[in-house]
Formats: structure tokens, C-alpha cells, sequence
């Protein structure tokens, strides 16, 4: 199957050269990008390292765990042989280490893309607070990537199109989010504090574009999620996904509406490289074909996360947060 097949043509190249480069990211090249993506040393956040790295991009892992990062890494080198990668150490949960890769990552020529993958799915069962005094959930899977992209958008604007991706889930579907209360100072619940920050990142990702589009420069921002995805029905990697038997055998009985996070990352593949993710207007949103599996295309996403007026709540709970103006 052909995971990148489109015919959204509205955008016609000016030159022969643009017109190749168009053909050959519709079907999938990365070549000559230039991604980030946190979270790079597991789950999604690998696949989808992989995957970039095997169709020819440069790409920068973000991860926190260093040693994690270079089995990571060696991975992925096993499978592509001169696998263009970078470490680079990366913890979300914390502001200090967010400001560290951002002076990092800031001397960069460019940045094309920039994937906010990493995030916690296991919240505890008890609210507790980040190194920062912020609810633990919310500054992993949220307000780090918000002081992130804040720190990073003049290095995006360095390069021509470039993006920003944010992940979403399906969780956002299934929670009535607590915006009056971002950090769930009084409405805490494992659940609630893991949907309510995705609605919260994937929410940012549209506003972003929103106000990126007000500005003079090209880069531009979007949202993409993995469907449900599960470890026990993903191929298994020395150091980086190893389920044991028990957990093989419950996924695979979840098979009719599951698939590994292997395929999980093709929409996040996807919305990273296809040229025409941008060629209507409005909130541009990718997902697996069947919601929760199957090949990527555009989708409609949940309508809590392009609500302009929550979308200006989360903005300034993120940068209260944070203590960054971003557009300010």
C-alpha cells in the first residue's frame, strides 16, 4: 500500500526543480529535511525516526535518557546504514532543560520540521509537579513543547515551509476538558490529566498556525495522531520495544481495531513531509484512514481543539505557565 498517495493538487511549483521535489515528498522522500522529534528513543516517537530516517532526512533525536537515545539510535542505524541522525538531550517536563536544547538546537542553520512527540501516556494515579512546581502531566506532555516551539520558531524561519507537528490522541474525543483549570489543581485524575493535555497540545498546534499566518514568515503548524496503537503489536526492537509474551497476547487479541505503533507513525510521517498538508484552509489534521488504524490521510479533528476562544485559554495558561510571551 502506498502510505503517501495523494491527489491534492492545488499548489502548482514555479520551476521544474520545485515540481520534482512536490513529486517526490508526495510519495513519501524526506530527502534534504532537516527534523526534530522528542521523545525519538521509544514508541511512536521512534517509528516515526525510523521511518524519516529510512526515506533520507536528517534527524535530530530529542530524547531524555541518553543512554536509551543511543540504542535508539543503534537501531535504527541497523536497519539504514548511514542513517543521518543527531542526539541531542531533551527532559519536556523541565523548563531548564527545555531553555538547554533551545540554545542547542538555536545555532542551527535551519530546522524544516519539528515534532512534538514526547509525552507521558501513564499518568500517576495521584497528581504530582514537575521540577518547574507545574502538574507533572501537563508540563510533559504540554508546556515544555510550548516553551520548545516558542524557543525554536526563529530557527524554523530559517527554512522555506517549514512546520510544526504536534501529537494528538484519541483521548480528546472522550474527556470534557477542565480549561479553567489547566494544571487540575481541583479535578485531577489520571485519565483526565493525560486527554486534557493532549487536547491542550493539539489545540496549540492550530492556534499556532493561526497566528503564524499573521505573521511574514512561511513556517506553518499542524496536528496528526497514531490512532491506537499498541506495543504488543509492534515488531520487536532489542533496547527499544520488547513486550513480553503476556502483553503480545492481550494486544493481539485487540487486532480488529488496533495496529503496532510502527503504522501508528505513518501519520505523523505523513504530515511531516506531504506537500499538500497546507493546501486547504482551516485546521490541518491527520489520523489512520479507519480512526483507529489504517493507512494516513487528513481528517476532521475534534472540534474542543479548534475552538478559537478555549484555544486563547490554553495560550495564556501556557505561557502563565512557562513565563514566555510567544506572539505576545
Amino acid at each position: 500500500m502506498d502510505q503517501f498517495k495523494t491527489t491534492d493538487t492545488n499548489k502548482t511549483p514555479s520551476t521544474a526543480q520545485e515540481d520534482e521535489v512536490v513529486a517526490r515528498r508526495r510519495n513519501g522522500d524526506a530527502s534534504g529535511l532537516r527534523i526534530v522529534v522528542t521523545g525519538a528513543n521509544a514508541g511512536i516517537g521512534f517509528w516515526t525516526s525510523l521511518h524519516l530516517a529510512r526515506r533520507g532526512a536528517e534527524v535530530i533525536m530529542a530524547c531524555r535518557d541518553n543512554r536509551k537515545a543511543e540504542a535508539a539510535a543503534q537501531a535504527i542505524r541497523a536497519c539504514v546504514p548511514g542513517a543521518r541522525l543527531r542526539l541531542t538531550t531533551l527532559d519536556v517536563s523541565s523548563l531548564g532543560s527545555v531553555a538547554a536544547a533551545v540554545a542547542e538546537l538555536g545555532r542551527l542553520e535551519h530546522l524544516d520540521v519539528l515534532i512534538a512527540n514526547a509525552g507521558m501516556v501513564h499518568a500517576p494515579r495521584t497528581r504530582q509537579q514537575s521540577v518547574d512546581g507545574l502538574e507533572l502531566v501537563a508540563a510533559t506532555n504540554f508546556f515544555g513543547h510550548f516553551a520548545l516551539v516558542a524557543g525554536l520558531v526563529p530557527v524554523l524561519e530559517r527554512a522555506p515551509s517549514a512546520r510544526v507537528l504536534t501529537l494528538g490522541s484519541l483521548s480528546t474525543l472522550l474527556v470534557r476538558p477542565h480549561l479553567d483549570d489547566p494544571q487540575l489543581q481541583g479535578n485531577y485524575s489520571s485519565w483526565q490529566a493525560y486527554a486534557q493535555s493532549k487536547i491542550m497540545l493539539q489545540s496549540f498546534a492550530f492556534e499556532l498556525d493561526r497566528r503564524l499566518q499573521r505573521t511574514p514568515g512561511t513556517t506553518r503548524a499542524l496536528s496528526a495522531h497514531p490512532g491506537y496503537s499498541l506495543s504488543g503489536r509492534t515488531p520487536g526492537i532489542a533496547g527499544v520495544n520488547e513486550p513480553g509474551t503476556f502483553k503480545r497476547v492481550v494486544d493481539t487479541l485487540q487486532a480488529p481495531f488496533t495496529q503496532g505503533k510502527d503504522r501508528g507513525a505513518w501519520p505523523i510521517v505523513r504530515a511531516s513531509v506531504d506537500p499538500d498538508a497546507f493546501s486547504t484552509p482551516g485546521a490541518v489534521f491527520y489520523g489512520p484512514r479507519w480512526l483507529v488504524r489504517g493507512a494516513p490521510r487528513k481528517t476532521t479533528p475534534p472540534s474542543i481543539t479548534t475552538d478559537s476562544e478555549a484555544a486563547a485559554t490554553i495560550w495564556k495558561a501556557a505561557e502563565s505557565a512557562t513565563g514566555i510571551s510567544l506572539f505576545g
